[in-house]
Order: C-alpha cells, then sequence, then structure tokens
C-alpha cells in the first residue's frame, strides 16, 4: 500500500519544523500527541513555557499559505488537546503558549516561518 502523499508531506514539514525549533532553544517533548479532539503536531518546552506547535506544510500555493490555515476554529481545537494534555501531566501551573510553524516546500529550498504566540485560547462554556 502506497503512503498517502498528505501523511508524506506533513511527517516532512513536522521533521523540518522540529530542527528549527531545536535551532531556535525549543526543546521538544513529543510529536504527534493524541486526544479523542485530534493530533497536536508538536509540543515543547521553550524558556520556561509550555509550547504547542501547529505544523502547516504546503508544496504549493493553491491553497494558501500554511499560516492562514489555523482557522479559529482548528485554533479551538488545539486549545482543546492542550487542555487535555496540561490536565494529563498536572501542569496546570505552567505557562503555555501557542505556536504556529509554516513550511513551504514550493521553491527550491524548504522556507519556515515560525509565528510565536500566535493565537490566544479562548474559552467557551
Amino acid at each position: 500500500m502506497e503512503p498517502d502523499p498528505r501523511h508524506v508531506l506533513g511527517k516532512t514539514g513536522e521533521d523540518l519544523a522540529c530542527a528549527e525549533l531545536r535551532r531556535r532553544g525549543y526543546v521538544i517533548l513529543e510529536r504527534r500527541y493524541r486526544t479523542r479532539f485530534g493530533e497536536i503536531d508538536i509540543i515543547a518546552s521553550h524558556r520556561g513555557d509550555i509550547v504547542f506547535v501547529e505544523v502547516k506544510t504546503r508544496a504549493g500555493d493553491l491553497y494558501g499559505d500554511g499560516a492562514a490555515a489555523v482557522t479559529p476554529w482548528k485554533q479551538q481545537r488545539v486549545a482543546r488537546m492542550a487542555t487535555d494534555y496540561l490536565s494529563k501531566r498536572r501542569l496546570h501551573d505552567r505557562p503555555c503558549r501557542f505556536d504556529v510553524v509554516a513550511v513551504d516546500l514550493s521553491g527550491g529550498a524548504p522556507r519556515l516561518d515560525v509565528f510565536p504566540h500566535a493565537f490566544e485560547a479562548t474559552r467557551h462554556g
């Protein structure tokens, strides 16, 4: 069975994002953390914060850049998954933030843009 090209693209983007985050001083704690709400691409530690990282990889600009794909709906889902992670590890007292890494593979060399504090968690209900 052939691997799904979208999964291969996503894994490639995540590998590149991890390398860039490490270069910037992040410590990768987990990759592909699964919850009933979905999956967080990368969980890292950076300057005392727990960082939940959404990676968006594009091989072209047909659907816009990767950062634009992190819609308010997706932000809400990531926040729910982050709450699950913090709760299961009893880390509610740790500061956390949400970063986005946009990976563009459409040119010769990969281009990565890291957006720290890309969005705020919102509470509903």
